[in-house]
Order: structure tokens, then sequence, then C-alpha cells
């Protein structure tokens, strides 16, 4: 039961963790490259690279993160009791 309780904060954290890695980015990319394009009169250009930045950040971000969760959710496998009825 405990175990139970170990997966469902991980699985949390994962999904406030990720939400947040792929909101942020997005949101200030939106927010830097409309007004670096209303101040350098560049429209669409900046908001484009911007984004396009924001993507990469995000996905080399949450390669790394899913690779940190993995360990986690490894070390709470091993830690689980062993249940000969689980195993069939």
């Amino acid at each position: 039961m405990e175990h139970d309780r170990e997966y469902q904060r991980l699985a949390f954290r994962i999904f406030a963790d990720f939400g947040v890695s792929i909101a942020a980015p997005a949101v200030l990319a939106a927010l830097l490259g409309k007004w670096l394009d209303e101040k350098f009169q560049t429209t669409p250009w900046i908001l484009v690279s911007c984004f396009a930045a924001a993507f990469i950040l995000t996905a080399v971000s949450v390669v790394k993160k899913a690779k940190r969760y993995q360990k986690e959710y490894v070390a709470i496998e091993r830690s689980r009791p062993k249940n000969p009825r689980h195993n069939a």
C-alpha cells in the first residue's frame, strides 16, 4: 500500500514538473518574441525564432527529466517487496 502512494507521489511530481517544463518556455518565448518583434519591427521572425529555441530547450529538458524520473521509478520498484502471487 505504501508503494502505491510512492507511485502516486512520483506521478504527480512528473505531471507538475513536465507541465511547467513545457508551458513556461512557450509562454516566455511568446512574450519575449512579440516584444522584440514590435521593438525591431521584424514581425514574425523573432517570435518564430524564440519558439524554435524554446522547443529545442524544452525537448532537451524533458529528455533529461525523463531519465531522472526513470531512475526514481526503478528505485521504487526495487524497494517493493517481492510477492510471488503478483509475479504470475
